[in-house]
């Protein structure tokens, strides 16, 4: 058994918001270049030139990327053989958040109660997902979310009887619909099965994977290139202004489902598609 106090949780999840706000992921950089590479359309070319611009300086200036620094949204394994001391898990989390948002100057998003909108002042409380996982570390990815594309997020229940084509065809039309609301060039995540909120949470994990991978599975992963290309087809282009790239990935994850039902999610992310990871 290994003991990690929760102070050491407080310190990583602090660092991780600064560094998920300062500094895109490598992937997403790089799928951003390619993008540019890819825009036919010169206005399209110069929205790539400015976004990738502002990354950089964001980056080299340990700024925000963007002004909206999102909700706190983070994954934690943590693992059967960890002996959290010190204090509860969650209020370690939150006093991380609270830390890196105030010593970071990140913008404070979150309100106390969804129609009497008083703001918290800290960003607290983040949405915490947690597995307990064979080990005796504990892994914490801090996945910023912004209002604007968690605003085009979506969900279907579909009947067992849908077909692959009416899947992919709602999927597309879901993301073209959101045009510049979620700040093209995006990221598609997709859950697919398990119960509503099951398909919601893996719609949100599903962002995490690294852009420049495919499901492993076959039958997925053409999915996914079947509704990255119809998307791209569309026209809305970098910021809904035009163009030939309005997503840069797709990643959809599937999961065990009841005999009666076939919840699909969507989780559509921006052009910064944030998350940084760290290990005690």
């Amino acid at each position: 058994m290994r003991e990690i106090h929760v102070s050491e949780v407080t310190a990583l999840v602090r660092r991780l918001c600064m560094q998920a706000n300062y500094k895109l992921p490598a992937d997403i950089h790089q799928a951003a270049v390619d993008g540019r590479a890819a825009e036919q359309s010169p206005l399209g070319q110069t929205i790539f030139d400015e976004m990738i611009r502002n990354c950089r300086l964001a980056c080299d200036q340990e700024v925000p990327i963007c002004q909206d620094t999102g909700t706190a949204v983070i994954f934690a394994k943590v693992g059967q053989d960890v002996h959290l001391v010190g204090g509860a898990f969650e209020d370690a989390v939150n006093e991380g958040v609270r830390q890196g948002y105030t010593d970071g100057y990140l913008r404070k998003s979150i309100v106390a109660d969804p129609l009497r909108r008083v703001n918290t002042d800290d960003n607290t409380p983040a949405v915490l997902h947690t597995r307990l996982v064979p080990g005796d570390q504990v892994e914490i990815i801090v996945a910023p979310k912004g209002g604007g594309s968690e605003n085009m997020s979506a969900l279907k229940m579909f009947t067992p009887a849908a077909t692959r084509d009416q899947i992919v065809a709602y999927i597309a039309d879901t993301v073209i619909a959101a045009g510049s609301n979620p700040c093209p060039p995006v990221i598609i995540g997709v859950g697919l099965g398990g119960t509503a909120d099951k398909a919601s949470e893996l719609a949100k994990a599903a962002l995490l994977r690294p852009v420049d991978t495919a499901n492993t599975d076959p039958f997925y992963a053409e999915m996914e290139r079947d509704i990255l290309e119809r998307v791209n087809r569309s026209g809305v282009g970098p910021q809904g202004l035009g163009g030939t790239v309005t997503a840069l990935a797709c990643a959809i994850e599937p999961y065990p489902t009841h005999i009666a039902s076939l919840p699909c999610a969507i989780s559509i992310g921006c052009h910064i598609t944030r998350h940084a990871q760290g290990v005690l």
